[in-house]
């Protein structure tokens, strides 16, 4: 019998991204296991409440990140 050892590095991002007065906005969560993105999910915030989380993958972050550009193209006060 061998004996094994696993070490993992488990990386937990949290980001959040809100109004000046903190009642409204998103979070996007992220674990990072061993160096590659294992999760990311992402929650609105809307006063006190946070939504159920929703998990993503590669290609939905990439067409949400498609779509924001897409926003900021525009201008004007949002």
């Amino acid at each position: 019998m061998a004996l094994k050892r696993q070490k993992n590095n488990i990386i937990n991002l949290a980001m959040m991204v809100t109004t000046e007065d903190n009642k409204a906005g998103v979070t996007i969560d992220q674990t990072i296991l061993n160096g590659k993105s294992a999760t990311v999910s992402v929650r609105l915030i809307n006063g006190g409440r946070k939504s159920a989380a929703v998990k993503l993958d590669r290609g939905a972050i990439l067409d949400l990140a498609e779509a924001l550009g897409e926003v900021l193209k525009t201008d004007g006060d949002f």
